[in-house]
């Protein structure tokens, strides 16, 4: 079993790459500073498109709005409306390069977009990228005039150049706790949920998930319907091994937001977490589903919707089914064939 598995992770990184966290000893290592374009987006000729892709964000079809913001920003490159819209959107997607390279394309424009800085710091955790998280954290803090008193000068000093970074080393995780502690200090009787997330992040990123899950919570209690808030406390608990929590949060998020893509695959890990594979399996297949017909849809017809299509649950949904013994299927996993798929696996649409 073991050495199927060790074969299965050896596969995965041939097929994607080098992890970023080999290179996280360059304090400015980003490897997502290009954005990687659909090449076969059926909404390439939609008429105001910006538009109707913040449509598709109102009827929670994630898909269908990256595309239509994909072709707005191709027809108007200088918007950063857009590329921030673009960003949210492909964050929730489950597709955290092309979010980063959108929310940064952003920040080109506005630096000092703080809900940006703030997304940007989560999708860097989201990819192992500790030091790019902290720095954004920072630069949100800087840009706060509530809290701005706070950031000492050394930290401002590391964050403004490559060479002041590499003298210095980092942003250590300690002293952004640290940071973002005071800045609850200084409203003890107030919840301010901006605080309360950043410190979610950190606590996260130093692996004190039970703090994590007290700061998602007071996040929370100012914003009950926050599918995001609701995920990020999933996310928590899963990391803390409180796996039976996790799926209730994930599921809260999920009634606030079904079309939430990256929720949806978070119950998919959880299930493999509990050797729950078949479920794992159909949860992801799910989220796959979701993506792929946003054209279908959107009344467009197109001839293939693989590139729509996250790796991150492509590749998790192929280990799940070595779990199930079910290497007969990795064809049609490496294919990109849900059609297969989703005969061995009959999903009633709820």
């Amino acid at each position: 079993f073991w050495e199927r598995l060790q074969d299965e992770w050896r596969t995965l990184s041939e097929s994607e790459g080098k992890h970023p966290w080999l290179s996280e000893f360059n304090d400015f290592y980003d490897p997502f500073k290009e954005y990687k374009f659909d090449e076969e987006n059926p909404m390439t000729d939609v008429e105001n498109a910006f538009e109707k892709g913040k449509a598709f964000l109102e009827q929670g079809d994630i898909p269908s709005a990256v595309l239509c913001f994909e072709s707005a920003v191709k027809q108007d490159p200088e918007n950063p409306e857009i590329w921030e819209q673009l960003g949210f959107s492909q964050a929730e997607n489950e597709k955290d390069p092309n979010a980063i390279a959108a929310f940064n394309k952003a920040l080109s424009f506005n630096p000092n977009n703080m809900p940006v800085l703030m997304a940007l710091a989560i999708s860097y955790t989201n990819e192992v990228l500790q030091n790019n998280a902290l720095r954004m954290l920072i630069r949100w803090m800087k840009c706060n005039p509530k809290y701005e008193h706070l950031v000492p000068p050394e930290m401002l000093q590391a964050q403004d150049s490559p060479m002041a970074s590499s003298m210095m080393g980092g942003p250590k995780l300690k002293d952004v706790q640290d940071l973002f502690i005071k800045a609850v200090q200084q409203s003890p009787t107030e919840i301010d949920a901006d605080i309360q997330e950043a410190l979610g992040v950190l606590f996260n990123l130093s692996s004190e998930f039970n703090k994590a899950v007290d700061c998602f919570n007071a996040v929370l209690q100012v914003r009950p319907e926050s599918s995001k808030a609701w995920n990020r406390l999933g996310a928590s608990l899963a990391n803390g091994n409180r796996s039976l929590e996790a799926v209730d949060a994930y599921q809260r998020a999920l009634a606030f937001h079904p079309g939430f893509i990256r929720a949806r695959f978070n119950v998919g890990v959880i299930c493999v977490n509990l050797k729950a594979y078949k479920e794992a399996a159909e949860h992801l297949l799910t989220a796959l589903n979701l993506q792929a017909n946003s054209a279908v849809r959107s009344g467009l017809k197109v001839q293939s919707m693989s590139n729509q299509m996250s790796s991150a649950i492509w590749s998790l949904l192929r280990m799940v089914l070595s779990l199930m013994n079910r290497s007969d299927l990795h064809t049609a996993v490496d294919n990109r064939d849900l059609e297969v798929l989703n005969r061995e696996f009959p999903m009633s649409n709820d």
